[in-house]
């Protein structure tokens, strides 16, 4: 990563203690009213997903990044399936629909981050094929309450230039006989845009890369590029005949959309 500038500091100082009280700020008031919301309504979130998209689409206008949206998100209770790049996909693509992430279960022990994750209704799952029978119980309820459930078939990020291989085994619990009939996974690609002059891998998040030091290179960023979010047409699962053609099908929608 680039070394930061003197500007570049007075850049962090100005949007860093922004960015964290909008953050911090917001995930208190979205506790408060679930305190009240989930005696009214249970598992269904008629009023606090607004508070994530409010705060999301007000992150990326304090770092900088503009955000571009095509296609139409759907509308119906379903799963949506992305490509992966970076910490900044969770707040680019809550900034564009309400949604709940799908997440490996060991997120939820991460400091700060799994706090963050459990108060906006992220669901956590262990990426096992023996724990498919519980991971569709769990999608049923969930999707029973009205949610839209988010996951990333690449099962990690990569550097942003390219779409990883889907693995299918997350799909295998739409094709239980309780949602087969019923749900629809909509492919969604995003596709990040470096500053000019920058290293096109600029907003890339993977493998041992560390958090601190990427956001604090993204806030120190004198200026910044975009990025382009678009909604393919929703699939339904009962058109397939298996988890792998599914997956494969998302990953070809997702996979255009990103070199377009």
């Amino acid at each position: 990563m680039p070394a930061i500038t003197l500007s570049g500091w007075v850049r962090v100082c100005i949007k860093g203690p922004l960015l964290g009280g909008l953050v911090f700020g917001g995930l208190l008031t979205l506790l408060l009213l679930r305190l009240i919301e989930k005696p009214l309504f249970g598992a269904h979130r008629p009023c606090t997903p607004y508070i994530t998209v409010f705060v999301c689409r007000n992150a990326l206008r304090i770092i900088g990044l503009k955000l571009h949206s095509g296609g139409s998100p759907a509308k119906t209770a379903g799963a949506l399936v992305a490509n992966h790049s970076s910490w900044l996909d969770i707040f680019v693509l809550n900034a564009t629909t309400r949604l709940y992430f799908v997440s490996k279960s060991e997120v939820a022990a991460w400091p700060g981050i799994g706090w963050l994750a459990r108060a906006t209704g992220t669901v956590f799952i262990e990426r096992n094929r023996s724990k498919v029978a519980q991971q569709s119980e769990l999608f049923a309820q969930r999707l029973g309450a009205g949610h839209r459930l988010l996951f990333f078939p690449e099962g990690t990020s990569s550097d942003g230039l390219r779409v990883l291989p889907f693995k299918s085994s997350l799909f295998a619990a739409f094709f239980a006989p309780d949602l087969r009939g019923s749900i629809q996974v909509q492919p969604v690609s995003l596709r990040y845009t470096a500053p000019e002059h920058a290293d096109p891998r600029f907003y890339g998040w993977w493998g041992d890369m560390d958090f601190g030091p990427h956001l604090l290179m993204l806030l120190a960023a004198p200026q910044h590029g975009r990025v382009d979010v678009h909604y393919h047409a929703p699939l339904s699962v009962a058109s397939f005949e298996d988890r792998k053609t599914l997956a494969l099908t998302a990953e070809e929608a997702i996979r255009s959309g990103h070199t377009a």
